[in-house]
């Protein structure tokens, strides 16, 4: 005969004794069944009662271990019937966890943990603030980081607040950024972390992150975008992604974008890097398909390549509608397709998708593109499907390395510093826009380069270098985006390689400046030729004199045989150069040599025994000339400013025509091994 449905068995424990199976009747006072069953267990323990107090005892409930039925404990408490003792140790230990001793604050917390999961006891505790007094300890920090206590402190609050008898909206914001700040800390330990991440995961709702973005203080917000992240990282890999729809129902991506990217304040340091940090951990949602391989016998996965076909070729009908198309005529009709599709395998393109990365999320960009981008999808197919066999450019291939290119300099499945992109917050699918927009540019890269088959790597390298240099300018959107992208020709990309080949830094790489000490050499005697000629063709300067000749000029000019000849009828060998106000004559005739003009362009020719020839040059440049030629003549350097920029721009044309056959070449800085010498020469003909 079953038992009454009032009377129900409940195991209760002694501390250091065995459990005892007692039965309970619901229908009696809750008092009376505490009374009892402390009686029960005194004797059966001690076997002697001198004195029973009820209010020095209670009833713990402990559901982990099933010990008791809470439904008997739970009744009187919703009936506002609380024992007497309840309140005592919670009171009791009220006191004993604000207490200065911490090892009498450690036992305190230790046992408030576990008493904590009884709705009873946490009423009373909750009624005397106790849940003030721990989320003071908490914000405070002091003496509770890193230790056992902390996580004895955090099990306590999470228990209590659990049971719902107060709400959540009121935790501070400051109890907030401290358990925010436990999650962000890399060496906490596993129990803090584990109880922080339960609180905040109790705390957050998507709306009460939307109210926090949409504030105008830009600290709130991006510890709120902190907290996002926080919870991204440390949820398990198979919750994220409904995360991420959670988020996407409630249009986190639009708030962020016009309340915080498009706010009228500048984006901090701090913010930019949060903002980043979500970018990566959205990107990083496609790592799983990113890292699967397709499965050639799935029939599922091989219905897209299917669709593919079928929106490229037959959108209005399909192939088994065809009168008399037999498996072998609709086998052959695939395989022509699949080549226009630009597969690598005709016959089973599912074994294009079988390398990762990009693995299944190369066929969900085509299937992307082919569905909202349809006009753009069919274009490109089609375009390129009536082209030459060696001109056309192979959709499937291309689609497949670009998302392997994007997920590379995107850094899918990684998480490292760097700017974060406002267009990415532009769009729910940002990547496949994003891939919708660098396979429309590959495309037309591919007709600017008029590239074949072989040439495919060298397309891909290109549509790289055109997708790292436009993100950098952080366009605001997608648009803007492809609009850098257009005005990034393969011309342009062409004439920028050859202005950065030839700048300075470019031009400190080792193999070119061992190129330019090279030819170095050859220049100088070139521009030492050319200043030789000059003095031998001669040139007019002013003469010096009294006032009545200073109008007229003489011509000098130098021999082939280095003697000189002017009207002043000089013939020997220089010995030194004078320049400026040194020279003999500025400083006889101190009007000249007042005059700065004239002191630039003068300068004296000193030969045996102690004679001069005196001159001032009509201009800076045929000053340079002859400066730089007598210097030469004396073997001594040429130092003037015309000789350095002559220098400077004939090294960098020579360097420009050396290097014209290393186009779309990296230079390397090392040169590279000798090989080792062959074990045999037998290779080696010579033909007489």
């Amino acid at each position: 005969m079953p038992p009454p449905s009032d009377i129900v068995k409940v195991a209760v424990e002694w501390p250091g004794a065995n459990a005892q199976l007692l039965e309970i009747d619901q229908k009696r006072p809750l008092a009376s069944i505490i009374k009892e069953s402390i009686l029960y267990l005194v004797i059966a323990v001690t076997s002697s009662v001198k004195c029973l107090h009820l209010s020095c005892f209670f009833l713990s409930v402990d559901i982990s271990k099933n010990a008791a039925d809470t439904d008997g404990t739970q009744s009187p408490v919703c009936n506002g019937i609380i024992p007497p003792s309840q309140s005592r140790a919670a009171r009791q230990l009220m006191e004993r966890i604000q207490s200065h001793s911490m090892e009498v604050r450690l036992d305190a917390m230790k046992e408030l943990a576990k008493l904590s999961a009884d709705v009873t006891f946490a009423t009373e505790f909750i009624n005397m603030e106790g849940i003030t007094v721990l989320t003071r300890l908490v914000e405070s920090g002091t003496k509770l980081l890193y230790s056992e206590m902390l996580a004895f402190t955090l099990t306590a609050f999470l228990e209590l607040m659990d049971h719902g008898i107060v709400s959540w909206d009121m935790v501070s914001i400051t109890f907030i950024k401290q358990i925010a700040g436990y999650v962000s800390q890399p060496m906490v330990d596993v129990s803090i972390l584990q109880r922080s991440l339960a609180i905040l995961e109790s705390m957050i709702t998507v709306g009460q992150l939307i109210s926090h973005l949409q504030v105008s203080n830009q600290e709130i917000q991006t510890y709120a975008i902190a907290l996002i992240n926080a919870l991204f990282l440390k949820a398990p890999e198979d919750k994220r992604q409904e995360m991420a729809n959670s988020f996407a129902q409630k249009h986190l991506r639009s708030i962020i974008l016009n309340h915080v990217i498009r706010g009228n304040r500048p984006i901090k340091t701090e913010m930019a890097h949060q903002l980043y940090v979500l970018q990566v951990l959205t990107f990083n949602l496609l790592e799983e398909r990113m890292m699967t391989k397709m499965d050639p016998n799935d029939q599922a996965q091989r219905d897209i390549i299917f669709e593919l076909r079928r929106i490229a070729f037959d959108a209005e009908s399909d192939s088994n509608t065809i009168p008399g198309s037999g498996t072998e005529k609709r086998k052959a009709m695939y395989t022509k397709d699949y080549k226009m599709l630009g597969f690598t395998n005709h016959i089973n393109p599912a074994m294009d998708f079988t390398q990762t990365p990009p693995g299944m999320l190369a066929l969900d960009n085509m299937l992307y593109l082919a569905k909202f981008h349809q006009d753009t999808y069919i274009r490109i197919v089609l375009e390129n499907s009536s082209r030459e066999d060696k001109h056309e450019c192979p959709f499937g291939r291309s689609a497949i390395e670009l998302t392997r290119m994007l997920c590379e300099i995107l850094q899918v499945g990684e998480l490292r510093r760097n700017d974060y992109h406002p267009m990415f917050f532009t769009h729910d699918r940002a990547f496949e826009e994003l891939f919708a927009i660098c396979i429309q540019l590959l495309n037309k890269t591919w007709k600017e380069m008029r590239a074949t088959a072989e040439d495919f790597n060298k397309v891909m390298q290109v549509v790289r270098e055109q997708i790292t240099r436009a993100l950098p300018s952080k366009p605001n959107s997608l648009d803007q985006f492809k609009s850098k992208l257009r005005s990034l020709s393969y011309s342009e990309i062409l004439r920028l390689r050859q202005s950065e080949r030839m700048s300075q830094d470019d031009f400190q790489s080792p193999p070119i400046v061992e190129l330019r000490e090279k030819i170095q050499p050859e220049i100088l005697e070139l521009i030492k030729q050319q200043r030789l000629n000059r003095l031998c063709e001669g040139s007019s300067f002013r003469k010096i004199g009294n006032r009545r000749r200073q109008g007229e000029v003489t011509l000098c000019t130098a021999s082939l045989h280095g003697s000189w000849q002017s009207d002043l009828s000089v013939a020997t060998n220089i010995k030194a150069i004078v320049t400026g106000k040194d020279c003999p004559h500025m400083k006889e005739k101190s009007a000249l040599k007042q005059n700065k003009e004239v002191l630039e362009l003068a300068f004296s020719i000193l030969y045996d025994p102690d004679e001069t020839l005196n001159f001032i040059a009509p201009n800076k440049y045929e000053y340079c000339i002859w400066i730089d030629g007598l210097n030469a003549l004396l073997g001594k350097d040429m130092l003037s400013d015309l000789t350095r920029n002559d220098l400077d721009t004939l090294l960098s044309m020579e360097i420009k025509l050396r290097l014209l056959d290393l186009e779309n070449i990296q230079i390397p800085d090392a040169p590279p091994p000798i090989p080792k010498e062959p074990s045999s020469y037998d290779f080696v003909y010579h033909y007489g």
